[in-house]
């Protein structure tokens, strides 16, 4: 295994990020970022790959930016970029299907000094995995079947991300079984564990992948999901 971990220096220089948050002090520690976080991310992503084709054969990845990994700065649209524009948060995807990475099922993780944040699913949905989502779950036996699949997750010690709605959409009433799945903005099952566990490569791997089996029965009840997402145009 190529992948032995990040180095104890990373959490480290991720709280470094924090306290000096602009790209002047960044562009003068380049070279620690690429050694302690973008190569080990790249030799990770490999890893971590080839294991979940063992769970999910048609899954997606790559050890490149806007790929698995994500880009260090700060989207410039983010109101708080220019204030905070470099991210002391680490995220890698591994995404299924032809969508946009985000808008696709997927087994999402991000670490930062504070979490390991392991997750699968979709986090939140733009409108057309909105509609698809929400048009899956009128269906009352495909309504059922999600309850059933988070209860079963939830029963090992996972989370359910919060509702972003109050009002239930149209087509949805409360007298209707397990009505507030309508009331989710994404859907998605999550884990936080230490971030320290990014140190040691074959710990790290063997508990990400016994957390995504766990979550498997959603990855793959969103991807379906994902399917039925209508082409704009």
């Amino acid at each position: 295994m190529q992948f032995q971990g990040f180095s104890k220096k990373t959490l480290p220089f991720l709280a470094s990020i924090r306290k000096n948050n602009n790209k002047e002090w960044f562009e003068a520690h380049k070279k620690e970022y690429e050694a302690l976080i973008l190569d080990p991310s790249r030799l990770f992503v490999e890893e971590m790959g080839e294991h979940l084709m063992a769970l999910e054969p048609t899954i997606n990845f790559s050890p490149k930016i806007n790929k698995s990994l994500f880009r260090i700065y700060r989207d410039s649209r983010r109101p708080d970029a220019l204030s905070i524009p470099i991210k002391h948060r680490i995220g890698v995807i591994f995404w299924q299907g032809n969508g946009k990475r985000m808008q696709s099922s997927s087994f999402y993780l991000h670490f930062s000094p504070e979490e390991l944040f392991v997750a699968v699913g979709v986090r939140w949905f733009e409108k057309p995995m909105l509609d698809a989502y929400r048009e899956y779950i009128k269906d009352d036996k495909r309504r059922a079947l999600l309850r059933e699949t988070l209860q079963n997750i939830t029963a090992k010690g996972y989370s359910i991300i919060e509702k972003g709605y109050k009002r239930y959409p149209r087509g949805f009433s409360a007298d209707m079984e397990d009505v507030e799945l309508s009331l989710y903005k994404g859907m998605a099952t999550y884990k936080i564990l230490d971030p320290h566990l990014i140190e040691d490569g074959e710990k790290l791997i063997d508990k990400l992948y016994k957390t995504y089996e766990d979550m498997l029965p959603l990855q793959q009840l969103m991807y379906d999901i994902s399917l039925r997402v209508k082409k704009e145009g």
